[in-house]
């Protein structure tokens, strides 16, 4: 096994994790490179950013958001912006992170996955971005939509990403510094989400 390989669920190998990144980025390139705004406010522009990366987030959904943005400032300021998962378990700020997920909590049409895209370029070390194919990865960390709060959920999914970080830590900072030079200033969340979902979509397309 190379050095360079990302260990994922399932025992699948990922020898080559730099060229997947650097295609993906090559067609994708939008949402990563986007500023976004100051990382303790939260406002349409967040929201509007959300949509590059495919959140799919509509007017109506943007405005019941928006009525909820005192709680979400306030539980970004729990937070520090360099927060993150890389850092290791016990330095996770866990309880604020489910605060902040609560606040989205019910709003209509907005889940798991629109969620954490509207919040993963406040927190990009920190927050994930589940969306369905990072959540089916995850499935054996889900503890349902009926298992206790919102944002429990999500913290929960995010604490299952969490060790699949920490296995391939030394890989994804290395990967991190790579991208750097080639003036790509991902996180190491950032990057295994690029892994995890670009050897989704290639099985997908083989088994079609």
């Amino acid at each position: 096994m190379r050095a360079s390989t990302i260990i994922l669920r399932g025992g699948v190998e990922v020898e080559d994790p730099l060229g997947l990144a650097l295609e993906f980025l090559t067609a994708y390139s939008g949402f990563d490179t986007s500023v976004s705004a100051g990382p303790s406010s939260f406002d349409e522009s967040d929201l509007r950013l959300a949509n590059r990366g495919g959140a799919r987030i509509s007017a109506a959904e943007i405005a019941a958001i928006l009525e909820r943005r005192g709680e979400i400032e306030r539980a970004l300021r729990e937070i520090r912006p360099d927060a993150s998962l890389a850092d290791g378990t016990s330095s996770v700020p866990w309880l604020p992170l489910t605060r902040l997920f609560d606040a989205f909590a019910d709003v209509r049409g907005v889940g798991l996955s629109k969620t954490t895209k509207a919040l993963h370029r406040k927190r990009p070390a920190l927050i994930p971005m589940l969306d369905s194919v990072v959540q089916a990865y995850l499935a054996g960390d889900d503890p349902g939509a009926g298992s206790g709060s919102f944002g429990e959920r999500a913290t929960a999914l995010v604490r299952g990403y969490e060790r699949d970080l920490d296995r391939n830590r030394s890989v994804l900072s290395g990967l991190r510094r790579e991208l750097e030079t080639r003036t790509y200033r991902l996180t190491e969340v950032r990057i295994l989400d690029i892994v995890i979902w670009s050897v989704s979509a290639a099985t997908s397309e083989r088994d079609s």
